[in-house]
């Protein structure tokens, strides 16, 4: 962690150098020194992260020593932008202003040839170091803890069936894979996250009288993180000779990784073979063996055990393999390993059962972390109810302390450890959210970027680097995804329960991040992040407290106000993060006025009502402001002066009907809004005022991604359409006219946004705009209030990319009062609504149409009494839902069952729902039925199969 901390101060080093002319006398060459030694010393502090692991005390001291200087100097520099802010107006200052100004520079001064004094001795033991280890060889080899590790690792090798559960179904499937299908070579990854049990699966595989019959060769190879390449072909050439029962050839230990390559090749070439690689960390690791092993038609097989979600699947792809992602165990089956390991297999006490249920669900499913603390349960009196529920209380000390749980600990770590350094302080950042939270991708992605942790490329935007980051950590199986968009986007993500206990531990040992869940804390002082989760710290428990140094504040679940000024008397003017999201916030926070590094601040879900004057525009460095879901309808006029605001946010929204569709209230934004040049996301700037100026004003903001107008009159339909073939690198666009009755005029937009790929149309359209058919990146549409006269399937049939269609109000059925979905097409729809369609009295769904389609809703038609025709195609479907339909469809429904798909039913809004599972009925019902009360007709004739009902 200290060559994360070293690197980004590198990078912020840099602009101090650019900008010579702001540098105090001194300043420039104290700054040149550090930045020196900090080169020379950043080559070994990835070797010096691991050997930390390894549990080295006096090389853990010189770690600490080397963060804590690079974290002193990141706050001296921005110390320092903070005095040349003040000199560039210091015409404004008072003589004594000025002269305290000058005293505080050359503090900074002084304080830098301090750092560089601690720097010089810091480097001379960075030399005893390099002296004392080899780091080209057995030191080397050493950091990945890979050997100590992977002694215990070959104990997954031994287990017998009756220690294992909730392996059969994927034994089989791989089996299945292995001995059947087309006899030409073929690849199959296992992956998932560390102990989730990918060695043990795959040995039960390989060790089945099947699978032996099956493959005349076969080896076992264990790769691990510090694997040299020539190793590894020199251990499988050797295996393959024991296999066969031949001599090994002389010289084999010195031979070169050509040589290996073509012994093992000749080995194989003419067998069906079966080749384990166990544990693989790296693609290069794969690139290099894969020419040894011989593209027979023997019907040969590779399996490989990975972490890393990318590699499994790139692995496969060359010869068409599969790739079998290992989930955690059923709760049934967790709760059986769980008890066999804690009570020898019998059944837990009663009195034991919910604290026990606690704890197995923090392990969440995770085979190795049931074992492992099993394993200290089994020795604690089981009468002693205390000391059961302090392991589930203190789980995270636990790991630290109790050596039955070390290989869990470093399992766990050997993921983190392996992270390049521009990801580790991504991936501990996430220690600050509360347990099993939900974390908003761009949430996340936006405090990543605040957080100065994501540096734009060459051609990507800063938005575009931390999607690959955080692809990378769900790669590597260390996030989950909890909720993806209809339209396949991440839209939250969660941790694993230790993981974060992991992470929890390394981010409070290296001082990243401090959690407080209680008022009384002992200490606030020289912390960098705060996170607040549920309480706020006791105002009077340090009266003096200082968090100078803090740099991000947020809060999770805080039901109490209280000012920052009386929470922190002492100031933090170097803060880059303000997270008030779900506060009882009922005012603006004044004192964010002076926080001249605040880049991120949202009072998201709070009572805000309106922002003061003259406040905004002084936080140049502010570049995201959430204020979704307050009351706040109008924003400053000085809010134009934030040139580096990326993403402004400012609406409420409810639901509308029963369809996907909310109604959104935007806000009044300043008639200069186009000099926010730097804007990505605007949403949603109501357009009814100023006479079309706002609307002109669009086509400078050329970087804008998302943008939502709202109110847009059909006499500014010529200028809005100029201004957003401006803009190129739109993704989503939101449009809602004055009114249902009012037309939003898109006549003139003939090059529409290449990139497009989500569009919200709300009101009267004349018609489909024929420029939709060439969007190609379509993959979702929204359509309401567009009553056109033309079936406008026509123009959506044939979108490739199309995954979401919701349709309101948009099509009467024309003459024939229908809608067809023809065959064939809507090859990628996985969702479609169809609400108010006022005419329409016959659906059609065409064979082969909508293959994918998982989710069909149709609400609100008065005239339809029918079930859609050919309903019975779609293979996929799994929700069903009909609301407010006329009764004649509802009996029919309810008379002939809808299959063996998961169907919803919902009659009344918000009264029941009837769900059809595997052939029976199970019902939800409230008191206030009315005609679908449990004595009509309608319903009761639906559940003689199973008359379930929860109440």
């Amino acid at each position: 962690m200290a060559e994360s901390a070293v690197n980004f101060l590198l990078q912020r080093l840099g602009p101090v150098f650019e900008n010579k002319v702001n540098l105090l006398a001194g300043v420039e060459a104290e700054a040149g020194y550090l930045k020196g030694q900090l080169e020379l010393i950043a080559a070994f502090l990835k070797v010096a992260d691991a050997l930390e692991e390894g549990g080295d005390e006096e090389l853990k001291v010189w770690v600490k020593q080397v963060r804590e200087v690079a974290h002193e100097t990141t706050d001296l520099l921005d110390e320092l932008e903070l005095l040349v802010q003040a000199r560039n107006h210091a015409n404004r200052f008072s003589f004594s202003l000025r002269v305290r100004n000058m005293k505080a520079r050359y503090r900074i001064a002084h304080e830098l040839k301090n750092i560089n004094s601690r720097m010089t001795t810091i480097f001379s033991i960075h030399k005893k170091f390099l002296t004392k280890l080899d780091t080209s060889s057995e030191a080397s080899s050493s950091i990945h803890t890979g050997k100590a590790w992977h002694d215990q690792r070959g104990d997954a090798l031994l287990l017998d069936n009756t220690d294992l559960v909730g392996i059969d179904r994927p034994k089989l499937k791989l089996i299945g894979w292995l001995i059947k299908s087309c006899p030409g070579r073929k690849v199959i990854s296992v992956t998932g996250m560390g102990g989730m049990g990918k060695t043990t699966l795959v040995k039960k595989v390989y060790d089945d009288p099947e699978v032996i019959k099956h493959f005349k060769t076969c080896a076992w190879v264990t790769v691990s993180q510090s694997c040299e390449i020539v190793e590894l072909l020199r251990d499988l050439a050797q295996k393959l000779f024991s296999e066969m029962r031949r001599k090994v050839p002389e010289g084999l230990e010195i031979m070169n990784s050509d040589k290996l390559k073509m012994i093992i090749k000749e080995l194989l070439q003419r067998r069906r073979y079966l080749v384990v690689f166990d544990d693989v960390w790296r693609m290069h690791e794969w690139e290099s063996v894969k020419y040894a092993l011989p593209k027979n038609n023997c019907g040969s097989r590779i399996m490989m055990t990975t972490r890393k979600s990318d590699l499994a699947l790139n692995a496969c792809i060359e010869s068409k393999g599969k790739v079998y992602n290992l989930q955690p165990l059923k709760e049934d089956e967790a709760w059986d390993l769980f008890c066999r390991k804690t009570f020898q297999g019998h059944s837990c006490p009663s009195y034991l059962i919910e604290i026990c249920s606690y704890i197995l669900r923090k392990c969440e499913g995770l085979p190795l972390a049931i074992v492992a603390i099993s394993g200290v349960l089994a020795t604690k009196d089981k009468r002693r109810i205390d000391e059961w529920d302090m392991i589930f209380h203190s789980l995270g000390a636990e790991i630290q302390v109790n050596g039955k749980l070390d290989n869990l600990k470093t399992v766990l770590c050997l993921s983190f450890n392996d992270l390049p350094y521009y990801l580790k302080y991504c991936f501990l950042y996430l220690s600050m959210f509360p347990k099993d939270y939900l974390i908003q991708r761009m949430r996340l992605i936006r405090l990543w970027i605040a957080e100065g942790f994501i540096e734009s490329k060459e051609g990507k935007t800063r938005e575009d680097v931390a999607e690959d980051f955080l692809k990378e950590l769900l790669n590597r199986n260390l996030l989950r995804v909890a909720e993806k968009t209809s339209d396949g986007r991440v839209k939250t993500l969660r941790i694993h329960d230790l993981l974060r206990e992991i992470i929890i531990l390394k981010s409070k040992d290296q001082n990243f991040a401090t959690i407080v869940k209680e008022q009384n804390v002992a200490s606030l002082e020289k912390i960098r992040r705060l996170a607040l989760h549920g309480t706020l710290p006791n105002p009077n428990g340090q009266q003096h407290r200082s968090v100078s140094q803090l740099r991000s504040l947020l809060m999770f679940g805080v039901a109490e106000s209280l000012s920052l000024g009386k929470l922190f008397p002492g100031g933090f003017k170097l803060l880059n993060v303000l997270d008030y999201q779900d506060s009882p916030l009922k005012k603006f926070p004044v004192a964010v006025i002076d926080l001249y590094h605040l880049t991120y601040l949202s009072l998201k879900n709070t009572q805000v009502k309106m922002l003061p004057n003259c406040v905004l525009g002084k936080l140049q460095n502010l570049e995201t402001l959430d204020l979704k879901n307050t009351c706040v309808t109008e924003l400053p006029a000085d809010i134009v002066k934030l040139k580096k605001l990326r993403h402004l946010l400012v609406y409420r929204s409810k639901v509308d009907g029963y369809a996907q569709f909310h109604s959104k209230y935007g806000f009044k934004a300043p008639l200069e809004i186009g000099n926010l040049q730097s804007l990505q996301k605007l949403c949603f700037i109501e357009a009814n005022q100023g006479c079309g100026s706002i609307i002109r004003q669009l086509k400078e903001l050329s970087q804008l991604r998302r943008l939502g107008i709202m109110r847009l009159r059909e006499e500014d339909g010529n200028d809005f359409c100029f201004c957003i073939e401006k803009l190129t690198s739109l993704c989503a666009l939101s449009i809602t006219s004055e009114g249902e009755n009012k037309v939003i005029d898109l006549a003139s937009l003939s090059t529409p946004p290449p990139f497009l790929q989500r569009l919200y149309l709300s009101g009267r359209l004349q018609e489909l705009p024929s420029w939709i058919t060439s969007l190609h990146n379509l993959a979702r549409i929204f359509l309401k209030w567009s009553c056109l006269k033309q079936d406008p399937l026509v123009y959506l049939e044939d979108l490739p990319n199309l995954a979401h269609l919701e349709l309101l109000q948009v099509y009467d059925g024309g003459d024939n009062r229908l809608l067809h979905f023809k065959c064939g097409k809507f090859n990628k729809l996985k969702v479609l609504g169809l609400d108010k369609f006022e005419g329409l009295n016959k659906v059609i769904l065409g064979k082969d149409s909508m293959p994918c389609l998982e989710k069909l809703s149709i609400g609100r038609c008065e005239s339809l009494k029918k079930v859609p025709s050919g309903i019975e195609n779609l293979s996929k479907l799994k929700v069903l839902e009909f609301f407010d339909m006329p009764d004649e469809l509802m009996e029919t429904i309810c008379q002939h069952g809808p299959g063996k798909h998961y169907w919803k039913i919902s009659h009344i809004p918000e009264v029941y729902s009837t769900y059809w599972r595997d052939g029976g009925w199970d019902v939800y019902a409230l008191d206030s039925f009315r005609d679908c009360s449990p004595r009509s007709g309608t319903v009761v004739r639906s559940l003689e199969r199973r008359n379930q009902w929860k109440v």
